[in-house]
Parts: structure tokens; C-alpha cells; sequence
């Protein structure tokens, strides 16, 4: 018998799949989600990459509450200053090499891509795009058309022209990279083709052939970001700069924000031939930004960071088991490989069913994801893992 709260929600919200997982939440905390039935779920994928600082940070909270009795939204992008926006863009500024120094704020992660390529295509007067396969960069128009997973774009063509794929990590493809390539876009760490991780030489050649050919190259962190590997940045693994980042998901600690970040220089070309290049209405919301500026402050924290690759090594040593074909991991960015999406599935349902949420990617379903919260404890990380790793012994069992 479904409940009204249920009813509404599958027959008056759109659905994106016909299996959702319908977790009845009343609030979150920390890295704990509290269903309207008293139960607690720890959140072992963060909303999908967002909650890097756990759910409702106190640093956060305040920021929020403290612009809210500024303002909420005034204008939109780009006419007023706003001193939200402006400490945001300067403590990227301070954070990110001398040519990532203007930053333009949006409202997602496909947003920030969307604008990242129309940004290469203003500097280059070229049109052809490159990405990899495998790649998930988001799913509106644009950013669906340099996604590497066919069976999800199919039904939506005709998408971008001029656009063509390579393979990920793999040198010699860099050779389809040339003189009428307006982009490169990439994600450092591939995260929906199941944490896919280049090597540094790889991504040396990359920059390198992006130099020679005059291509913009574009890292996209939007999932790999904000201190999930690591690093605050993902590409500071690989001592390689691009010419355009973007991010969101963790930027906004829990609120929507992105952006796309190059240098001032770069981002003047969309204020002229076309005026208003690319232009939003709540980009750069004032109580977003400040979310933003609180979260980046919490996760640039040094002891935070330094903790994230030991945190990572914990949960992989306790998930080990023979049913597991491979696990890729970086920092607290994992995915857990076996045999078939039934298997995956299967560990799924029964580790919820024990109040822990894991998710599967969408280019590589026979793997389960794992990305909690940065703040999670040793103790919190053992208890989820231990209740994880029985979800897998029970599906071996049965397999």
C-alpha cells in the first residue's frame, strides 16, 4: 500500500527512472540521513558527489543564514556587485593558478560545461570538439553531446555537430587532436565510466598537444573536485594546468551552484561580438556563493585533505573480498567492480535495506560507487564498510 507522501511523489514529480529508491527523508546530518520512520541511513555516496562537507555543515549553515539577512537574489548575473560573489571569485582566485583568475557562476555542472565550450569556441574560432569515452559531462543538450555513452544519447539526436571521441588514458589517440580542434574537455579522474584514473604522463601528453595545436583544454571537476581525491583539485595529481575548469555538485556545500573558471583575459570575449555571450538569471546567487565560499574554506583545510587518501585505504582494506573483480579508487572516490549488474544490484538493495546508501554509475553498471562524506570518522567508515562488506558476503553467497 503506498503511502500520500509516495503517491504524490511518483505520480507528481517527474521520474528518472523507473526504479527510484524512494528513501522517505525528513532530515540529514553530518553524514547521516533520518527516514520519517525513525530510521538512519549513512550516506556513503554524498548525494552523489555533493555533500563533501557532510550534510548541513555548521560553517555552512551560518554562511547561509548570514546572507539571508543581506539579501537573497537582486539582479541578474553581472550587473550588480554583490560581495558574495566577489569574496568567492577572489579566494578561487587565491587557490587556483594565476591563469584559472576569473571565475563566471552559474547554477550547475552541465551549465558550467555548456559555457565552457561556447567560451573554446570564442577564443579558437573553431568549432570541432573532442572528448573521451566513457565521459559523463551532463545531460542538457551540449553537454550530452560530449558524453561518451551512446545508449544514452540516442534517443535525443540530432545533438552538437563536430564533435568526436577518444579513448581515455590512451596516448596515440592524441593525434585527433589538431589545428581544427576548439576543445579538449575531460574529466581528470573519470567518474561515471567507474573512476577511471589517467596516468600522469598521459595528461603531460595532453597538455602538450593541446599547446601545439592551440586547443583549449578543459577539465571538467564538477564530480572529481573539491577535495574528493585528495587534493582540492583533482589535476594538482598531475602538475598540469587547463585552460578552462569547471566545477559544482561539492562547491555549494548542499546548494546549487557551478562554475567555469579561466582567465580574465579569456572570459572578456563573451561580453562582446555577441554582448551577454553567455548569460544566466541566478547564476551567482548571493546565498549560494556564500554556501560556496564556507565550503571551499572547510574543504581546503590541510588536515582535512591530508585524511582523505588514509580514509580511502581504510574502506578499500575493508570491503576486500574474492567476489571483487577490481576496486579503483582515489582519495574517497571509489568503484567496486564484479561480475554482473545483478550482482551490483543485489548489494545495493541489502546494504540500504542495513541503513547504508550505496549507488551504481551509469556508463558501468556492473560496479557500485562509494564517495562519502570527507568528514566521515575512521569509526563511522568501519561500521559502514563492515555492514557493506555482509551485503557482499550475502551476495556471494547466493550467487
Amino acid at each position: 500500500m503506498q503511502s500520500e507522501s509516495e503517491k504524490i511523489f511518483l505520480n507528481h514529480l517527474a521520474q528518472t527512472s523507473p526504479h527510484p529508491l524512494m528513501l522517505e527523508i525528513e532530515k540529514a546530518e553530518g553524514i547521516y540521513l533520518y527516514s520519517k520512520q525513525g530510521k538512519r541511513y549513512t550516506d556513503m555516496i554524498s548525494g552523489i558527489a555533493v555533500n563533501n562537507v557532510g550534510h548541513r555543515h555548521p560553517v555552512v549553515l551560518e554562511a547561509i543564514r548570514s546572507q539571508l539577512d543581506k539579501h537573497l537574489h537582486i539582479m541578474a548575473y553581472g550587473e550588480y556587485i554583490q560581495d558574495a560573489p566577489n569574496a568567492l571569485a577572489l579566494r578561487l582566485s587565491q587557490l587556483l593558478p594565476e591563469k584559472l583568475n576569473c571565475s563566471y557562476f552559474v547554477n550547475s555542472g552541465t551549465e558550467a560545461n555548456e559555457a565552457a565550450l561556447k567560451l573554446a569556441k570564442r577564443i579558437t574560432g573553431r568549432t570541432e570538439l573532442i572528448s573521451c569515452l566513457g565521459s559523463y559531462h551532463g545531460s542538457t543538450h551540449g553537454s550530452l553531446s560530449v558524453s561518451g555513452n551512446e545508449k544514452k544519447k540516442n534517443a535525443f539526436r540530432p545533438l552538437l555537430p563536430d564533435v568526436r571521441f577518444i579513448r581515455f588514458n590512451q596516448i596515440e589517440d592524441l593525434r585527433f587532436v589538431t589545428e581544427k580542434t576548439a576543445a579538449v574537455i575531460i574529466e581528470p579522474i573519470q567518474g561515471d565510466a567507474g573512476v577511471r584514473i589517467p596516468t600522469a604522463a598521459y595528461m603531460m601528453a595532453l597538455r602538450d598537444r593541446c599547446n601545439e595545436t592551440g586547443t583549449q583544454l578543459i577539465f571538467d571537476e564538477i564530480q572529481c573536485g573539491m577535495g574528493r581525491t585528495g587534493k582540492l583539485f583533482a589535476f594538482e595529481h598531475f602538475g598540469v594546468t587547463p585552460d578552462i575548469l569547471t566545477i559544482a555538485k561539492a562547491f555549494g556545500g548542499g546548494l546549487p551552484i557551478g562554475a567555469f573558471i579561466s582567465s580574465k583575459e579569456k572570459m572578456a570575449l563573451l561580453t562582446h561580438q555577441p554582448m551577454l555571450g553567455h548569460i544566466t538569471t541566478f547564476g551567482g546567487n548571493p546565498v549560494c556563493c556564500a554556501a560556496a565560499l564556507a565550503t571551499i574554506n572547510v574543504l581546503a583545510q590541510q588536515e582535512l585533505l591530508l585524511a582523505v587518501e588514509k580514509k580511502g585505504a581504510l574502506l578499500e582494506e575493508i570491503l576486500r573480498h574474492p567476489a571483487i573483480k577490481e576496486i579503483r579508487r582515489i582519495g574517497l572516490m571509489m568503484a567496486v567492480d564484479f561480475q554482473s549488474e545483478e550482482m551490483v544490484q543485489q548489494i545495493v538493495r541489502e546494504s540500504l535495506e542495513n541503513g547504508v546508501v550505496t549507488f551504481w554509475f551509469l556508463s558501468h553498471p556492473a560496479s557500485f560507487r562509494l564517495a562519502p562524506p570527507l568528514t566521515v570518522t575512521e569509526s563511522e567508515l568501519k561500521e559502514a564498510g563492515q555492514i557493506i562488506r555482509a551485503s557482499i558476503e550475502k551476495m556471494a553467497a547466493s550467487a
